[in-house]
């Protein structure tokens, strides 16, 4: 089969690909298991991290992905042979225990031995791919196989998000950064949250464009302040600027969560200059988002199909996952990027 493998850790630069285009044979369906003939795959942030090594695979080479969209064409022994020839989706989470404190509490995402879709285990960089049938998603059939793709990651962190930041209808919401899981987030609030007012922190041009676009009150850089202070904000961001200007941006009170498996090292100088008094102080807050649920992408899954989200997105074929990836790591562009493999 097709795939696109990470064979070893290094920066992403340009004229540089991460990416090697291999053969290999496809998996079988072990007991408990089903296998995807994949159709899409979304291109993730999360994928840089993998590859500059901020959270590397332990073993190498590893196919990357996991925003993969496809459909059954195997199932393993103590596997629902009802399944076959469903469309499924397999987000971040691949596996966990189902039975440690977090799992039987609904927190499977905080499981010591949460497995990764695409780190620990090959992912949807590939013409076929293994999943526990436990841990996939039906997709529901208005979802066309490349927008349904992006909801399986950053649309499923994004509604774990606006759910941690304890938000009321009528409250005000920030969003730092506005790519694949912002544009995603502020669509949701828009159905959640119809009172409450949005506002876009985003440098490119082209990310505030599509912000007021979609619905946003305000949308300005970074560094500009809000035209009011805002009960909650969101920070999509791959390093710690934002996070520092957003806690100016909080109200009294106000809860910032940070939606971002690491942040990169090239600015976090300035976190020695937080000032608690003015950043802080009057019981502000910092939440991180830590992996998904299988109930965080199926509730995504559901909202998008009951109220008409759909992801903005640019296709590209499996070969181009390395123009993909630097697309993505260029930043500023208009939603996700995903990948067409088969169908």
């Amino acid at each position: 089969m097709r795939a696109m493998r990470l064979e070893r850790i290094a920066p992403i630069r340009p004229g540089a690909d991460p990416l090697r285009t291999a053969d290999v044979p496809p998996p079988e369906a072990g007991p408990g298991q089903v296998r995807l003939r994949v159709l899409t795959c979304g291109v993730c942030h999360t994928e840089l991290d993998e590859i500059e090594g901020r959270t590397p695979p332990e073993a190498l080479p590893r196919i990357p992905g996991h925003q993969v969209v496809g459909r059954i064409d195997q199932v393993g022994a103590g596997a629902d042979g009802s399944w076959m020839d469903r469309r499924v989706g397999v987000g971040w989470i691949y596996s966990a225990c189902g039975q440690c404190d977090f799992c039987r509490r609904g927190l499977e995402n905080l499981c010591a031995d949460f497995v990764a879709t695409g780190r620990d285990v090959d992912g949807g960089y590939a013409e076929w791919m293994v999943a526990p049938a436990a841990f996939v998603a039906p997709v529901p059939d208005v979802l066309p196989d490349d927008l349904a793709a992006p909801l399986l990651c950053a649309g499923a962190i994004g509604f774990r998000s606006l759910a941690l930041t304890g938000l009321a209808d009528g409250e005000s919401l920030g969003l730092t950064g506005f790519g694949a899981s912002g544009h995603l987030v502020l669509r949701m609030s828009r159905v959640r949250y119809p009172r409450s007012r949005v506002f876009v922190f985003a440098r490119s041009e082209a990310e505030r464009a599509l912000a007021m676009d979609l619905g946003a009150a305000w949308a300005g850089d970074t560094a500009e302040p809000a035209p009011e202070p805002l009960r909650a904000i969101i920070d999509t961001t791959p390093v710690w600027t934002p996070v520092v200007r957003a806690l100016d941006q909080l109200a009294p009170g106000g809860r910032l969560v940070i939606n971002a498996i690491r942040k990169e090292d090239v600015d976090k100088r300035v976190l020695l200059d937080l000032d608690y008094p003015r950043q802080l102080w009057l019981e502000k807050s910092l939440r991180s988002v830590a992996n998904v649920t299988r109930d965080d992408i199926r509730g995504c899954l559901d909202l998008a199909a009951a109220h008409g989200i759909r992801p903005e997105v640019t296709t590209l074929p499996l070969e181009q996952a390395n123009q993909a990836l630097h697309d993505v790591k260029r930043g500023g562009g208009r939603g996700a990027r995903v990948l067409v493999v088969g169908g």
